[in-house]
């Protein structure tokens, strides 16, 4: 990817963080944190990457949300960030924390387990 999309993706990153949790007044969509967003070469596309705080339920509000909201935030960031065009966005679920979150979990499984060598030299 290309510096000019990192610093493009950085400025939309912040500008949709703040359309998203001041300006969108639909009650559909919950507590979202932009985590990431990746724009193409091209610019002509932002993959926004978001987490939602709640159940499956929520999430998926959320997503249904900012889809019927998309031209509006896709207005908002076009005003902000100044491009001759405003990338298309696609909002996705970030998996990435909740995989940690599981990778996490099973490394305190293990950690939690007795040491069956340890418990075969006590006999």
């Amino acid at each position: 990817m290309s510096h000019r999309a990192n610093r493009v993706g950085e400025q939309m990153k912040k500008e949709l963080s703040d359309i998203i949790g001041r300006k969108i007044k639909d009650p559909r969509i919950g507590f979202v944190t932009v985590t990431d967003v990746q724009v193409s070469g091209d610019l002509q596309q932002a993959k926004v990457y978001i987490t939602v705080l709640g159940g499956e339920d929520q999430r998926e509000n959320t997503l249904k949300g900012l889809a019927k909201a998309k031209g509006f935030i896709r207005s908002e960031v076009g005003q902000r960030v100044r491009l001759r065009k405003t990338p298309e966005i696609i909002f996705e679920f970030d998996e990435s924390i909740e995989y940690g979150n599981h990778i996490e979990t099973l490394l305190r499984k293990v950690q939690d387990e007795p040491d069956e060598d340890s418990q075969n030299k006590d006999e």
